[in-house]
This record gives structure tokens, C-alpha cells and sequence, in this order.
């Protein structure tokens, strides 16, 4: 075809509407699996660069393989229901998008209690078709250890926290945790709120450890002491089978504190709102008597009252990155082991009375 290959000449080879072919390359709306891998594959067919170089930039380095009739499958390896609120949405439609690109197929497998207490993996799971796993919210270290002794490709997108420094014998990718954290501690202190306290679960992963750990660096490169007496570590010591124990738990240590801080930083927006309606309950304002920071940027951090200040996390990127993280690791399983972040921004809104 002459020219620049257009999204409408896509959708006239094709004979779908230019609307439908510009959602499945950008990656918006919502389309059938067959449907977006079809018009990507025509796209790579006909040149359109604007998928390729827009889309796909990262996987440029990654060898193409040869032809095979085998399926080619990723198994997605998860323990939580990934709903539209949580990031790993947006970050797996991307990561998505560029492994179709690739002729891979992204097949999800629930990680069960069972699973985990028996160390086995689904039983759906066939081996010998997997190409490479990625791992969401799977923070058990032996049973991470297990994933990682199949002899499979595969890439953590977070990972347990080690107190034994085990090293995973795995590709990790993380969001950048610790800038935007100091980032924040430092406006504080400038703004003169000198009390600063943290709420989370600061061992359920890595991610959240750091957060915590960035707030105490923080508090340390500042001068400024330890401040536990402003700290909830929710479920640090015990664990909570049911959501009702841990808002009782989360309630009964607030209440329980002599006095708040001048600013709560949340391990998560989730928290953060738990936070902020336990202390709508005791008559207690954000942002008038105390301010909220929490991470994220989930969905409703925009619509809860007062907005919430957050640290968003470039979702896409981390898609694109997965795929070139994994992507390579299969090309080249002899690579050393990366571990890899990408950035993430500080947002103010209301919460901090912004």
C-alpha cells in the first residue's frame, strides 16, 4: 500500500468501523479477545506504524521467534480478582496488547489456599505448553520459591517481602516507591506538620515495605525521630480472616492513639479511605484537622470526598515493560536475573488541602 498506512485503511481491510479498529490499537474500550487480536495482526501485517513504534517500542530488542504450531501461552498467576479499581488492570490490557503482537496468549489461572498450602499449581495449568508466567499478587515466599524451580520463564510484578533475603530466582518488577515518599515527607515538614504517622501492612509485600521504609529514611534525612506512636501496622503481628476484624482492629488502634498526627501516609489508597472514615466517625476533618496521602491513584481516589492526594503509577509502562522483561527472559533464559521500577508521580488534591 502506498503511503502512511492510516487506521481507516486498517478498518476498510478488515470491514469494521474505524472506531472499533482505533480502540483495539489504543488500547481504550472494551473489545472482544479475537476481535483486538485480529486487527492488531492486520496492523503489524500492513505497516502501521504507529502501533508498532507507538505501542512497542521496548520489544524492538526482543528476537522474534520461529514459527510454531505450539501454542504459545503465558499464564497469568494470580491470588486476588483483578477489578477495575486495582492497577494491574490497565498494566495487563497493555501487557496484553504486546504479547498478541507477538503471537503469544495470555491465559489467567485463580492461585488457590489450596494451591498454596498443597505448593501445586492449578491443575488447568499444562506445563509443557507455557512459554513464560507473570505473577500479580503472589506473596507467599515459599510458594514463589516453588514458581520459581518449574525451570519457567518468569516475572513477578511485586514479590514478597524476604526476611531471609531470599533471592527469587525470577525477573521483578516494581513501581518506584521511595522518591515520591520522601518527596512528600519533605512538603510536610516545609509546611511545618511535623507529626507524621504511617498505616499499612507493611509486610504483605515488597512494595509496601518500601513505602514504609521511604517514610522512615524520610524522617531520618530530615532530622526528625521515629515517630512509632503515629503508626498503625495493620496485621503486622496476626493476620484477619474476615474485612470486619481488620476495620475493628484498624478503628480500635486509632482511637487508641493520645493524639493524631499532622499526617497520615497510607501503604495504599484503600487504606487511606478506611482511614479517612474512621476518623469521619470520631468528627475528625481531612484536610482541616489532619491530611491524607495515600498510593495508587486508584479510580475512586478521584471521587472520594475530599479528593485524595496520591502517587500515581504509570500502568502502561508497567505493561510495556512486562512484556519486554518477560519477553527477553524467554528469548534469553541464561540473562541474569533484573529486578526493574518505573516512575511514578506525586499528586496533590484535597486530602492535603490542595
Amino acid at each position: 500500500m502506498a503511503g502512511r498506512v492510516k487506521i481507516q485503511d486498517i478498518a476498510d481491510a478488515l470491514g469494521l468501523s474505524r472506531n472499533t479498529v482505533s480502540k483495539a490499537i489504543n488500547n481504550t474500550g472494551i473489545l472482544a479477545g479475537s476481535t483486538r487480536e485480529k486487527i492488531l495482526q492486520k496492523a503489524v501485517e500492513m505497516g502501521y506504524t504507529d502501533a508498532l513504534s507507538g505501542s512497542s517500542p521496548s520489544l524492538s530488542a526482543v528476537p522474534a521467534e520461529e514459527n510454531s504450531s505450539e501454542p504459545k501461552v503465558i499464564a497469568l498467576l494470580t491470588g486476588i480478582t483483578l477489578g477495575s479499581s486495582h492497577f494491574a488492570s490497565a498494566m495487563l490490557d497493555k501487557f496484553q496488547m504486546e504479547l498478541t503482537l507477538r503471537g503469544y496468549e495470555l491465559v489467567m489461572y485463580h492461585i488457590s489456599p489450596f494451591n498454596m498450602e498443597h505448593m501445586i499449581l492449578p491443575a488447568l495449568v499444562n506445563k509443557e505448553t507455557v512459554r513464560g508466567i507473570i505473577c500479580f499478587e503472589i506473596f507467599h515466599e515459599a510458594y514463589s520459591g516453588m514458581i520459581c524451580e518449574l525451570g519457567i520463564p518468569t516475572l513477578f510484578v511485586d514479590s514478597p517481602v524476604s526476611p531471609c533475603h531470599t533471592i527469587l530466582k525470577a525477573d521483578r518488577l516494581l513501581m518506584e516507591n521511595r522518591s515520591n515518599i520522601h518527596a512528600f515527607v519533605q512538603e510536610m515538614v516545609r509546611r511545618g506538620k511535623k507529626r507524621i504517622g504511617f498505616v499499612g501492612k507493611i509486610y504483605h509485600c515488597l512494595s509496601f515495605y518500601e513505602r514504609y521504609m521511604a517514610y522512615r529514611e524520610a524522617l531520618y534525612m530530615l532530622g526528625l525521630p521515629s515517630m512509632d506512636e503515629y503508626c498503625v501496622f495493620i496485621g503486622s503481628s496476626t493476620s484477619f480472616s474476615r474485612r470486619e476484624d481488620y476495620r475493628h482492629y484498624l478503628t480500635e488502634q486509632l482511637r487508641r492513639m493520645k493524639k493524631l498526627p499532622d499526617v497520615f501516609i497510607c501503604a495504599n489508597d484503600f487504606m487511606a479511605f478506611d482511614v479517612m472514615s474512621d476518623l469521619r466517625e470520631t468528627g475528625v476533618s481531612v484536610p482541616d484537622d489532619i491530611l491524607i496521602c495515600g498510593f495508587d491513584d486508584s479510580c475512586e481516589s478521584r471521587v472520594v470526598t475530599p479528593q485524595l492526594t496520591t502517587v500515581h503509577i504509570h500502568s502502561q509502562i508497567m505493561g510495556r515493560t512486562a512484556a519486554q522483561l518477560l519477553l527477553s527472559r524467554i528469548s534469553e533464559p541464561a540473562l541474569n536475573y533484573r529486578t526493574v521500577y518505573t516512575e511514578t508521580t506525586l499528586i496533590y488534591r484535597a486530602s492535603t488541602g490542595d
